[in-house]
């Protein structure tokens, strides 16, 4: 089975380290670098022996003589008209050609051996038996639980966690360097606003006017007292208002049909009301709208803003209302 055969080779591989056929090619290899190296010997041997020695040229009882023709030099010739010259270029060309059939014959006769060494050794040497091949447990496979079980995390999720933790990672970057940002903009409204009023109350050295907008902070805290003191002390006065206005509330008619309106004592009474308003306006009593202004905690408005006191604002409303009692 091709799949049973690739988990053999999978698992001898991680084993040995390498492919069992790679050790059988590293054999073959050696053999053949040593079949080599024998031709070289044998090679050169031959051809560093003298040609007679191999039996090549005159046979022993025969003497080499000269001969010298006209117009050239004398040369060794042997009872066959042969040179030396000749005789040892065909001892050369008869060794290499020999070597050269012995290097093909060794080359066959190896790859014939060694193919079926290679069988023999897939086989029967380098294999695991199939009834064993499930059983089988490398060193480094001893501390591990197989199969893994189905909670255990898989490449896809190993892959997602790690992207989150990097995207995790840039927003904590993003976080501080906008928590450094909020920082310095904090220091630099309160190097703008001075000191809050309780911070102030703890360090009574240093003055809270130094900050370009101290004065916001400060007003806040001058201001509310003083307002809510004014209105609870007008409270009193509204109450009594109140309970002399409810009698006569049910004197009034129904309706307004009938009633004799006196047309002069309204305009003079609109005519006094609109002169005391715009009194106050100029004096700064008031402001555009008709609100009263703040005044300090001894019940008298700054005198900045040409503002006049609360005894001339309780003189001018005494006077009006002695010209409507005068008017009825």
């Amino acid at each position: 089975m091709p799949d049973l055969a690739s988990s053999k080779d999978a698992l001898l591989t991680e084993h040995f380290r390498y492919t069992p056929l790679s050790l059988i090619d590293d054999i073959i290899n050696t053999v053949n670098a040593i079949i080599y190296h024998a031709l070289q010997a044998i090679e050169t041997g031959l051809l560093s022996t003298p040609p007679s020695v191999l039996g090549f040229g005159a046979t022993s009882s025969s003497k080499p003589h000269y001969v010298a023709k006209h117009g050239e030099t004398a040369r060794t010739v042997d009872n066959n008209g042969d040179s030396a010259e000749s005789i040892e270029e065909q001892a050369r060309d008869e060794i290499e050609n020999g070597v050269h059939r012995l290097e093909t014959l060794l080359e066959a006769t190896v790859d014939k051996t060694f193919d079926k060494f290679e069988i023999y050794t897939l086989r029967n040497i380098l294999t695991v038996p199939d009834d064993l091949l499930p059983h089988v447990r490398l060193a480094h496979y001893e501390d591990l639980e197989l199969p893994l079980p189905s909670s255990s995390p898989t490449p896809d999720s190993i892959t997602a966690l790690r992207h989150r933790l990097q995207a995790s990672q840039r927003m904590n970057i993003r976080l501080r360097a906008q928590y450094a940002q909020n920082a310095e903009l904090i220091t630099q409204l309160h190097t703008i606003l001075g000191p809050s009023p309780s911070s102030a109350g703890h360090n009574v050295s240093k003055p809270i006017t130094t900050a370009p907008l101290a004065f916001l902070t400060q007003a806040r805290s001058n201001t509310i007292e003083p307002k809510a003191q004014f209105v609870a002390s007008q409270l009193p006065a509204l109450r009594n208002l109140l309970v002399e206005l409810r009698p006569k509330i049910s004197t009034l008619p129904s309706t307004f049909d009938g009633m004799d309106w006196n047309t002069e004592a309204e305009e003079r009474r609109e005519y006094v009301d609109g002169t005391a308003r715009r009194i106050l306006r100029t004096e700064g009593l008031i402001s555009a709208s008709g609100d009263a202004m703040d005044v300090d905690s001894e019940g008298n408005v700054p005198r900045g803003d040409r503002r006049k006191g609360v005894d001339e604002v309780r003189d001018l409303e005494r006077i009006i209302g002695g010209d409507d009692r005068m008017e009825t």
